[in-house]
C-alpha cells in the first residue's frame, strides 16, 4: 500500500479523538495536525507519539501548506454556536473560517480527499466544495453516518441482533431535519417495518432519541468526540483502503439542489455513486423540507 497522510485541521477533542482512532488502525502513514494555536497542537502531537507502542503511523504538526499536499485533508476547525445566535450567524462566521483554513492550503493537491466534519456540516460542505477548486466528488461531509450508527445500535438492541446485521439510514440535515427512512430499512432482506417489535416502537421518539442523544452528551460532559471521532478515522480507512462501502454522507444531489446525506459508495477517487433509495411519500416529503431547509441557509452565505 502506498504511503498515506492523512491532515486534520483543528486540534480540540474532535481533531484528536480522530487522530487517535485512526493511529489504532494503523492504515496512515502519517497523520498531521494543524490548529491555529500551535501549543495546542504541540501538546497533542506529544500525546498522540505515546500511541507508537500499538502504531506504526507517525504523527507531527505541520503548516497549512503541507496540509493542503494531504491525501485526506480532515477539517474539524469552526465556530460553536453562541447562547441565542441565530443559525445565519453562525455559518457567516464558519464561512470566513472556512475561507481562511482553505485558503491557506492552496495549492491543494489535486487528487485530495476533503473531509468536512465541522457543522452545520451539509451548509459547510457546499462551502468547502466552492472554496476549494476540487471536484465535486472530492469533498463531502461526514452527514449523519454517526446518527445512522445510533440508529442502528438502537435496532440491534430491540431485535436482538449485531448491529452489522441492520441495514437503516437517517437521512437529509445532519440537525433539525433529518429523518429515518424506515421504509427502506431490513435486517436479512426482511423490511423493518414487518418486525413485530419494530411495529410496537414510537417510531416518532426513536428520530428524536436519536437527534437529541448528542445534546445530552454535550449536557452531562461537555462535548461529543469519540463517537464522531470513530465514524471519522472510518471513513479515512475506506479511503484509504478504497473499500467501497456505502455511508450515509453529506454529498451534493443535483435533484434536490444541496449538499445533505444520502448512501454513497466511496473510494480512494472520493464518491463514486449516490444512492436514492426508495422512501415512501411521507419521508420524500421530509426529504424535501430538509433540502429546503439546507438549501434557505445555505443562500444566505454562499
Amino acid at each position: 500500500m502506498a504511503p498515506y497522510k492523512v491532515a486534520i485541521v483543528g486540534a480540540g477533542a474532535v481533531g484528536a479523538s480522530i487522530a487517535y482512532a485512526l493511529m489504532l488502525k494503523d492504515v496512515a502513514s502519517e497523520i498531521l495536525i494543524n490548529d491555529v494555536v500551535p501549543e495546542i497542537v504541540k501538546g497533542q502531537v506529544l500525546d498522540l507519539s505515546d500511541v507508537a507502542c500499538v502504531s506504526s503511523t507517525k504523527v507531527k504538526a505541520a503548516t497549512s501548506q503541507e496540509v493542503g499536499q494531504a491525501d485526506i485533508i480532515v477539517i474539524t476547525a469552526g465556530a460553536k454556536q453562541k447562547d441565542g445566535e441565530p443559525r445565519t450567524d453562525l455559518i457567516g462566521r464558519n464561512y470566513k473560517i472556512l475561507e481562511s483554513v482553505i485558503g491557506g492550503m492552496k495549492p491543494i493537491k489535486p487528487e485530495a480527499i476533503m473531509l468536512l466534519v465541522s457543522n452545520p456540516v451539509d451548509i459547510l460542505t457546499e462551502i468547502a466544495q466552492k472554496l476549494s477548486g476540487l471536484p465535486q466528488k472530492q469533498v463531502f461531509g461526514s452527514g449523519t453516518y454517526l446518527d445512522s450508527t445510533r440508529l442502528r445500535a438502537k435496532i440491534a438492541d430491540v431485535l436482538h441482533v449485531n448491529a452489522g446485521s441492520v441495514h437503516a439510514y437517517v437521512l437529509g440535515e445532519h440537525g433539525d431535519s433529518q429523518f429515518i427512512a424506515w421504509g427502506a430499512a431490513s435486517v436479512a432482506g426482511k423490511p423493518m417495518l414487518e418486525f413485530p417489535e419494530i411495529q410496537k416502537l414510537d417510531k416518532e421518539q426513536v428520530q428524536a432519541d436519536i437527534a437529541r442523544k448528542a445534546l445530552d452528551i454535550i449536557k452531562l460532559k461537555g462535548a461529543t468526540y469519540y463517537g464522531i471521532g470513530a465514524c471519522a478515522a472510518d471513513l479515512c480507512e475506506s479511503i484509504i483502503l478504497d473499500k467501497q462501502v456505502v455511508r450515509p454522507l453529506s454529498v451534493f444531489v443535483p435533484r434536490l439542489g444541496c449538499c445533505l446525506s444520502m448512501p454513497a459508495k466511496f473510494g480512494y477517487r472520493g464518491i463514486e455513486e449516490i444512492y436514492e433509495i426508495p422512501l415512501h411519500p411521507a419521508e420524500e416529503e421530509q426529504l424535501q423540507t430538509s433540502a429546503q431547509a439546507i438549501k434557505k441557509l445555505t443562500q444566505s452565505v454562499v
